[in-house]
C-alpha cells in the first residue's frame, strides 16, 4: 500500500470518536495510586508495630482509609471549589488552613475505618473507641500524610513518568528507544499578552495546560517539557501507536477547551486554540544535569517534530503529523481523518518530509 493511499484508509473503530477511545484507554498512573495505598496500609501495620497496638491487619485497614481520604483531598476529588480557593490564599493562611483540612480528613478517614473494623467484629472496642482516634494516631497519620503528599506534589512537579525514571535510574547511562513526540502550541499567546499583559497570559496559560492534564494522562501520555506556550507530551513508541493514542490525545485536548467554551469567554475572554505537530522517531533518552537533574532527549526526532509544529502555520493546518509516524499506526480514530499535502523542506534538515494534516469530521464534532 503507498503512503497516499494510508493516508485515506478508512478507521476500523467504527462509531467510536477520539473521546470514546480515551474512554477506553487505562489510566497510566493508576499503579502510582495502588502504590501511594499501599504504602498507606503498611504506616498503618507499622504504627502497629511501633506502638503494640493490638492487631496489624486493623491497622492496616485504618491506614488504608486514612490514606485513601487525604488522597482524594490532595487529588479533588472532594471540594474541588473549596480547595481551588484555599490555594488562592496567602501562605502564611494556607498551611494552617490546609493543615485542619488534612486533620479532618484524617479522622475521616479513622472513621471510615473504624466503622469497618467494628462492623466486621475485628475490634473488641466500643463502637465511640474505634471510630474516634486518639492523639498519637491523628499525630502518626499527620506526618505520614505530609511525606506521601510530598512525593504526590514531587511527582505532579515533574511529571509522572519523569518522576518513576528518576527514582529508579532508568536513564543514568543514555537509552536508545523509539518515541513519539507531540509538539501542542497555544495559539495566539503572544497577541493575548500584549492585550491583557504578561501576568494576565501567564494564568491564561496556566489553564490552558491544566485543562490539557488530564487527556494527557488518560491517553498515557508524559507531559515531560513546557518551553514558553509550547508542551511537549511524549509516549514510548509501542504505547503511543497502540489504539493510536498519541492522535486521540490531541483530538481529546481540542474537545476539551472546546467544552468548556462558555467558562474560557468568561474568565479570560477568549476560547483557546492549539496547533499540534506528531512525529516519532529513534532518540537517545538520558538523565543530565548536577544540581537540578531532567530526562533529556536528543535525535533528530525532537527536532523534526518542532519544524513540523512551524508549518501548521504555513499550510494552515492546526494538526499536522509526518508520513512516517502515520504509517506505523495500525488505525486512525474513528471521525479523524488524514489529508495528505505532499512533501515539504524542513529547515535544517537535508531531505524533504511528507506530511499530512489531521482533521475531525464534523458529523463526530456535533
Amino acid at each position: 500500500m503507498t503512503r497516499a493511499a494510508q493516508f485515506d484508509r478508512p478507521a476500523p473503530l467504527a462509531g467510536r470518536g477520539p473521546a470514546a477511545v480515551v474512554s477506553r484507554l487505562i489510566p497510566q498512573h493508576v499503579w502510582f495510586w495502588v502504590a501511594i495505598l499501599a504504602l498507606s496500609a503498611a504506616a498503618g501495620v507499622l504504627y502497629d508495630v511501633i506502638f503494640s497496638n493490638g492487631i496489624p491487619v486493623v491497622a492496616g485497614i485504618y491506614g488504608l482509609c486514612i490514606g485513601a481520604s487525604a488522597l482524594m483531598l490532595e487529588r479533588g476529588v472532594l471540594m474541588p471549589r473549596l480547595q481551588s480557593r484555599f490555594r488562592r490564599l496567602p501562605t502564611f493562611l494556607y498551611v494552617p488552613v490546609a493543615e485542619l483540612a488534612y486533620v479532618g480528613m484524617i479522622a475521616l478517614g479513622h472513621a471510615a475505618g473504624g466503622v469497618v473494623v467494628w462492623g466486621t467484629g475485628l475490634s473488641a472496642e466500643p463502637f465511640a473507641s474505634s471510630v474516634v482516634p486518639s492523639l498519637r494516631a491523628l499525630v502518626y497519620a499527620l506526618a505520614v500524610s505530609a511525606l506521601l503528599v510530598f512525593v504526590v506534589r514531587m511527582r505532579d512537579l515533574i511529571g509522572a513518568e519523569v518522576f518513576v525514571n528518576l527514582m529508579v535510574g532508568r536513564y543514568h547511562r543514555p537509552v536508545e528507544e523509539e518515541r513519539i513526540f507531540l509538539f501542542v502550541d497555544v495559539v495566539g499567546s503572544t497577541a493575548y499578552a500584549e492585550m491583557h499583559g504578561d501576568l494576565k497570559a501567564q494564568a491564561y496559560l496556566s489553564a490552558v495546560f491544566a485543562a490539557i492534564a488530564e487527556p494527557v494522562r488518560r491517553c498515557q501520555g508524559s507531559t515531560d517539557d513546557f518551553i514558553g506556550d509550547m508542551a511537549l507530551i511524549t509516549w514510548p513508541m509501542a504505547r503511543g501507536l497502540q489504539e493510536a493514542r498519541c492522535v486521540a490525545c490531541i483530538f481529546a485536548i481540542r474537545d476539551a477547551l472546546a467544552r468548556e467554551a462558555p467558562a474560557w469567554r468568561e474568565r479570560f475572554g477568549t476560547v483557546p486554540e492549539v496547533r499540534a505537530a506528531l512525529h516519532g522517531g529513534s532518540v537517545v533518552t538520558a538523565e543530565v544535569g548536577v544540581d537540578r537533574h531532567k530526562i533529556a532527549y536528543f535525535g533528530d526526532a525532537v527536532n523534526v517534530t518542532a519544524r513540523i509544529e512551524t508549518l501548521c502555520r504555513t499550510l494552515d493546518a492546526p494538526v499536522l503529523i509526518s508520513a512516517d509516524l502515520l504509517d506505523l499506526l495500525p488505525h486512525l480514530p474513528a471521525g479523524i481523518r488524514a489529508r495528505p499535502l505532499g512533501r515539504h523542506a524542513l529547515r535544517g534538515r537535508g531531505q524533504a518530509l511528507s506530511v499530512a494534516a489531521l482533521e475531525q469530521d464534523q458529523a463526530t464534532l456535533r
